[in-house]
């Protein structure tokens, strides 16, 4: 079997590198950091969310995106400052608004089928990763949310995902702790939650246990393939070289992909969260169990566990920026006080990550200019949810180059008995 080596640590890379492992493969999986699943695969949302398939290639969000430039707080911001790499990501962006309803119905289809390989691989390995399948409730504070929101759940059906419009008293039904007045919702019952970190961390584990080689603390300086063997350049020097190589790295892939000579035009969109401790009865009561989608601020919740309230979401547009803004936690805190007001905010840990958005929206996968070169990689604001589909995915584009590798058979005519 071939030896391929997996660039990233992250949710990609260790999906990718355990389903390439379970197909026999030689693996060896590079991360930089002394564990894997420490940048953007280390606090996000939470959700597992087909429901949330709805790509950003819609003009509403080039209007909101005008209106809320110069609004510190604002659900998206983009920092005026202009790039050639930001200028030509929202070029694309713009010209995959006439996609918007294949891509989306091409995601929901994605997510759907990504449930039963994660869930199969935890049940599997034995990983505990604070899994709740208690569904996913939107939620709107107006009509016209409302209404786009109908339209939407149409193009999730086409993709294979049923949810529900639901009433303001169904909601709070569905989950009561919620304070505050709504339109209406969605709900969607075959979505769930979990703790992204601890799934990759115990992924990893089982990588391991296949026979995976992982190289933790390394990061990777250059990449280059022959066509036939792929060379890795690690920051100490050390050259390792393999039959194919694999680049599973986020935002950083784009830069990678360029020394291979493929274009991938990953833009690091930035995310926020906060994790919520649920330090005391009163506030462990007053947190939702069920998961939330605020559509009007961008902002979905998962309960992780009983102690811990994750609230994430927003997007910035600010190149490779990984500083925390007070000005941008303190509206998730304001959110959570105001829709939960039984949970006490006295111990909030802020986190911000760097989502690998392709303009698209649709995640990379397969081979580049090079037969041994693969990638996984460009799932913006759903790696989490797209995370196993891609990785198997992956593995038949493995496949199809291993089976192109082998010698054709020479079919000798048949002999005739005398």
């Amino acid at each position: 079997m071939p030896h391929l080596i997996v660039i990233g640590g992250g949710i990609t890379g260790v999906t990718s590198a355990y389903a390439l492992a379970r197909q026999g493969h030689q693996v060896t999986l590079i991360e930089k950091h002394r564990y894997a699943g420490m940048e953007t695969s280390h606090a996000n949302g939470g959700q597992l969310s087909a429901s949330n398939a709805e790509v950003w290639t819609h003009p509403s969000t080039l209007i909101k995106g005008l209106k809320w430039m110069l609004k510190a707080d604002a659900p998206l911001l983009v920092n005026p400052k202009p790039s050639w790499h930001k200028l030509s990501w929202f070029a694309e962006f713009v010209a995959n608004i006439p996609k918007y309803r294949d891509n989306t119905v091409a995601t929901a289809k994605l997510a759907v089928a990504a449930r039963e390989h994660l869930f199969g691989w935890a049940e599997t390995e034995g990983i505990d990763f604070d899994l709740k399948r208690q569904g996913i409730l939107h939620i709107y504070r107006d009509r016209a949310g409302f209404e786009h929101a109908g339209e939407v759940s149409r193009l999730l059906a086409e993709g294979g995902l049923p949810r529900r419009a639901v009433t303001p008293d169904e909601m709070r039904a569905i989950e009561p702790t919620l304070q505050g007045d709504y339109f209406g919702g969605y709900f969607t019952e075959s979505d769930s939650t979990g703790d992204i970190h601890k799934f990759t961390h115990g992924l990893g584990l089982a990588c391991e246990r296949l026979g995976v080689k992982l190289l933790t603390g390394h990061a990777v300086t250059r990449v280059h393939s022959t066509g036939q063997t792929a060379h890795v350049t690690l920051q100490n020097g050390e050259v390792l070289s393999g039959d194919a190589v694999v680049v599973c790295a986020g935002v950083h892939s784009r830069a990678l992909g360029a020394q291979l000579g493929d274009r991938l035009n990953v833009y690091p969109v930035k995310g926020y969260s906060i994790t919520v401790m649920l330090n005391d009865e009163t506030s462990q009561a007053a947190a939702p169990q069920v998961s939330l989608l605020d559509d009007e601020t961008k902002l979905v919740t998962s309960r992780l566990g009983n102690d811990r309230f994750r609230v994430a979401g927003t997007a910035e547009f600010n190149g490779f920026n990984l500083d925390i803004r007070a000005d941008r936690i303190r509206p998730l805190v304001d959110w959570v006080n105001r829709c939960f007001p039984g949970v006490s905010t006295r111990r909030v840990e802020p986190w911000a990550g760097l989502r690998p958005m392709l303009p698209s929206m649709l995640p990379r996968v397969g081979a580049g200019r090079h037969a041994n070169v693969f990638y996984n990689t460009g799932h913006g604001h759903l790696g989490w949810t797209l995370s196993a589909i891609t990785a198997h995915q992956l593995t038949l584009h493995v496949a199809q180059w291993q089976a192109e590798q082998q010698p054709a058979q020479v079919l000798l005519p048949a002999t005739v008995a005398p």
